[in-house]
């Protein structure tokens, strides 16, 4: 909803500053309307039109690498569940608690963040609850506790050979691990562009399609491919904080590493 709403309002400052240039066009001395004047408007539009293109395509790459950073940590993280879940079956029949709780953790988790999504197949939850407190819209604090509860209860997993006690030290220290890489996930969700800087990114665009209007003839072909250079520029802004927000929106990572995890938990 938050890239609709900034690609809609992009689209609308555009067209406005247009028509403020379409409309002024007529009204201005003739003076105004000199080639001298004309070449220093097209002047100071190219100067413009570069500098925007050349931060539009900055952040299109800041957004893409955020979103292929996520990506990458869902992956990393499903891994270090199959390598945490891995040592709990070396463990022994002891950790099958822990298993069981990792398990309904990763299917409420895969639901939570994908919430389009189908909710995993597989009966490793009562019901589809935990809807109150959601926290970044990614997961809920219910689920932080039941992964809190899942290491506390592999700390009190009683040993009773050495190779035990060298597989708990293991599983202590993939459960901080998992733990810190939630976090790392649950902090990547947020966007990391400025919205005054977006304000002042469309404020140029502004001054550059009104310069448009201003020394565009005033026919409908021009006016056409000027809506349609606004409908571009929009559509890349829409893209831009899109992909800046990984975990939602119309472009989001995949599941399939946490659902291949859970596969591999379900064993």
């Amino acid at each position: 909803m938050q890239e609709i709403t900034s690609a809609l309002t992009v689209f609308v400052v555009l067209i406005i500053g247009t028509a403020i240039g379409w409309f002024v066009k007529p009204l201005l001395p003739e003076e105004h309307k000199a080639h001298e004047t004309v070449q220093l408007i097209q002047l100071v539009i190219g100067m413009l039109v570069t500098f925007a293109a050349l931060v539009l395509g900055l952040l299109t790459a800041s957004a893409k690498n955020s979103f292929d950073t996520v990506g990458n940590d869902v992956r990393a993280y499903a891994s270090d569940m199959i390598q945490l879940d891995q040592t709990l079956r070396e463990y022994g029949n002891e950790a099958q608690a822990v298993r069981a709780l990792l398990r309904v953790y990763t299917a409420e988790a895969i639901t939570s963040t994908w919430p389009a999504e189908p909710a995993p197949p597989g009966n490793y939850y009562p019901k589809r609850a935990f809807p109150s407190t959601i926290y970044n819209h990614l997961e809920s604090i219910e689920l932080g506790e039941m992964l809190n509860a899942a290491t506390i209860a592999a700390r009190n997993l009683d040993t009773h050979t050495p190779a035990q006690q060298r597989a708990l030290v293991r599983i202590l220290t993939q459960f901080d691990v998992l733990i810190a890489a939630r976090w790392k996930l649950i902090e990547e969700a947020h966007s990391s562009i400025s919205r005054p800087f977006l304000m002042m990114l469309a404020f140029w665009l502004f001054v550059i399609f009104l310069s448009f209007g201003l020394i565009a003839p005033r026919n409908a072909l021009a006016l056409v491919m000027i809506t349609l250079g606004a409908v571009s520029i929009a559509s890349a802004m829409y893209v831009i904080v899109d992909l800046d927000t990984p975990l939602s929106g119309s472009l989001i990572v995949s599941s399939e590493p946490m659902r291949d995890a859970l596969a591999h938990l379900g064993r």
